[in-house]
């Protein structure tokens, strides 16, 4: 037999050109790496400068009043005569508010992204998911007109001894102008869950409501938490409707008929009066700002956790 010769391979160093190719500074993606570090810059000195402004102002706020007294009072009245520094008012109307918007948006939000997920042909999700996202498009405004002269007078054709201002009339409307919030982060997170576990449920017997509520629901868990806390942080926020529809009196009541006071209807309230700067009914608006900052850095540290803590890799 004749030997094969094999002849080694021989690497051919970098030709000069290429060598001064890598060597010589990119000017453009420099260019592009500043601008964006710039970018994410200026969000995180804004973010900085917010906190900064909001710490300073309540570390004055604090100096005039107890903390002891803020957290403890449960009257809130800085602007009367007789005035009381308790918080708990404002919270509870924000809270009542929030939890009524929940109990709306939440199972609607999510029964209609398993819909769009799991049932809807391409067509009818192509049509359903502009048309739910139009709601997130409407004003805060008109929806807390829609409120006031809708939903309260239908409130007080069911139950008379509703107030003009109430809490469940901004908690109805609130809770569908964040339905599509839900409605579409957990449908994305539904469509994610791999087409291969719906398969293994089908092969194994399993009916599409089985599929559905017992197989892509828990796999998208991490993201269907991670709609439900935004949607949450989203209500506590929420401004106009609010200020439009509850009403003025802060209150610790768990009456949704009652009119009652939220913190971002008082900081309204006060910014739109002719109150002078650095006065204690001035201070009182950063006070409350740095508790509804807390309020909703909460909810989104423990959206952070469940998202990390129930996410699911598929390889």
């Amino acid at each position: 037999m004749e030997s094969v010769k094999t002849t080694p391979l021989v690497t051919q160093a970098p030709s000069p050109v290429i060598q001064a190719l890598k060597r010589r500074p990119r000017t453009g993606e420099r260019l592009i790496q500043l601008g964006l570090l710039i970018c994410a810059a200026v969000s995180i000195l804004t973010t900085l400068g917010i906190v900064f402004t909001l710490l300073r102002e309540t570390i004055l706020f604090f100096e005039q009043v107890s903390i002891v007294e803020f957290f403890t009072e449960t009257r809130w009245t800085p602007l009367f005569a007789s005035k009381k520094f308790g918080i708990w008012p404002l919270v509870n109307g924000t809270v009542l508010v929030a939890a009524g918007a929940m109990i709306i948006a939440l199972p609607l939000g999510l029964l209609a992204a398993i819909y769009m997920s799991e049932y809807a042909s391409e067509n009818v999700r192509r049509i359903l998911k502009p048309v739910l996202e139009v709601l997130a498009g409407i004003p805060t405004v008109v929806y807390g007109y829609f409120a006031l002269l809708f939903v309260t007078p239908l409130l007080k054709s069911i139950f008379p001894q509703t107030q003009t201002f109430n809490a469940a009339s901004a908690s109805i409307v609130m809770g569908f102008m964040i339905l599509p919030m839900v409605a579409s982060i957990s449908e994305d997170a539904l469509s994610a869950v791999p087409r291969s576990l719906r398969d293994a449920a089908y092969a194994l017997g399993a009916t599409k409501l089985e599929v559905s509520t017992q197989i892509v629901v828990p796999a998208a868990l991490s993201g269907i938490s991670a709609a439900f806390i935004l949607a949450v942080s989203r209500a506590i926020g929420e401004t106009m409707i609010v200020a439009i529809a509850a009403g003025q009196q802060p209150k610790l009541t768990l009456n949704p008929l009652e009119s009652i006071e939220t913190m971002t209807a008082y900081i309204v309230q006060v910014s739109l009066g002719d109150t002078p700067q650095q006065s204690i009914a001035y201070l009182t608006i950063f006070a409350v700002g740095m508790m509804l900052f807390l309020m909703t850095l909460v909810m989104n540290v423990i959206s952070h956790f469940l998202t990390r803590r129930f996410r699911e890799v598929y390889e």
